[in-house]
């Protein structure tokens, strides 16, 4: 597949992870990611919303990038610090989930919460 970029933005409320997940989970299908795969990229963009949510933005923009060999997701974030917001506690658990069923998960300086997935499952890592 020749790289693609999707563009997706929804109100940062919890009502709309569900419209994440199933965008996430839809084109990781279109990707030919296997069913593994498809979770884990289904379960990545749920907890990327959270965690963009708990940072208070007005909406939570993502870029989903289809490469040959990974697709990537960039959630915008909002001004209050991760590690302070409302239940901050529970963000860590967030922050375990992303780095188990993601191949990279970092923090840009663009204000980004960035996530790779690498195609082609442990093989790939």
């Amino acid at each position: 597949m020749a790289e693609k970029s999707i563009s997706l933005s929804v109100p940062a409320e919890a009502e709309f992870a569900r419209v994440v997940r199933m965008t996430a989970a839809n084109l990781a299908v279109l990707c030919d990611m296997n069913v593994d795969e498809v979770d884990d990229l289904r379960m990545a963009a749920e907890e990327g919303f959270v965690y963009s949510c708990a940072t208070a933005p007005a909406e939570c923009d993502i870029r989903f990038g289809l490469a040959p060999d990974e697709v990537s997701m960039d959630f915008s974030l909002g001004d209050r610090d991760a590690s302070e917001a409302e239940g901050a506690e529970d963000l860590s658990l967030v922050q375990l989930l992303l780095q188990a069923v993601c191949d990279s998960c970092d923090v840009t300086e663009k204000h980004t919460l960035r996530l790779v997935k690498k195609i082609g499952g442990a093989d790939a890592r």
